[in-house]
């Protein structure tokens, strides 16, 4: 069993690929509180700070992460769902926070599992492109934003899995889940994952009880 970043919370489930790559699920726990080089923001499109993961974030990190995402703005104007930007941490442990607009619910006939699929992708590509070794999401667009967490969780997972099975950098991503519902569905949909397609093989350990 590994050691966390965050000393405290252990894993629940983990999925272990080729190339001494991890995914890990754990919670109840605050994603503020992460101690790897990047924690995801489920952020809204003006990256002006929010409720929910947004806000508290925002609020952990400082004027700092605020002041940044006003600069981005600036210059591309409000964030489309899908995509992803990198700020620093500020005061947070993680040194940065990659920003992503998750998709709205409309009864997922509007593009929503490819725009919170790319919310995963994108988050992983930016964080390679930074030369970043761990990151942690929240469970994107299952709050406000209305996404069945079910559904949310299979596709979080597996395009995850994909796009951590072909990073440079990235070994080790964490999905800090905030209550015990939301673990054991993601949980669940993890435990269900079947072939996904750029994974030769892989591994689903579970803590002992």
């Amino acid at each position: 069993m590994i050691g966390l970043d965050t000393g405290v919370q252990d894993f629940k489930v983990r999925i272990l690929l080729d190339g001494a790559r991890t995914l890990e699920f754990v919670g109840p726990a605050d994603i503020t509180q992460e101690m790897t080089d990047a924690i995801v923001n489920a952020a809204n499109s003006s990256l002006l700070g929010g409720g929910g993961v947004d806000g508290a974030i925002h609020r952990a990190g400082g004027p700092a992460i605020l002041a940044e995402c006003r600069k981005i703005v600036s210059k591309i104007g409000n964030l489309p769902a899908g995509e992803a930007v990198i700020t620093t941490g500020g005061r947070l442990a993680a040194k940065h926070v990659i920003h992503t607009v998750g998709p709205i619910y409309r009864g997922g006939e509007h593009g929503e599992a490819e725009k919170l699929a790319s919310c995963h992708r994108k988050s992983i590509r930016l964080a390679d492109e930074h030369a970043l070794k761990s990151l942690s999401f929240p469970a994107i667009s299952t709050g406000a934003f209305g996404y069945p967490a079910a559904e949310a969780a299979a596709l979080a997972i597996s395009s995850t899995v994909d796009a951590l099975a072909s990073a440079k950098t990235v070994n080790r991503v964490r999905f800090v889940l905030f209550d015990i519902s939301t673990l054991r569905t993601y949980t669940r949909a993890a435990e269900k994952l079947r072939n996904p397609n750029s994974v030769s093989s892989y591994i689903i350990e579970k803590r002992p009880s």
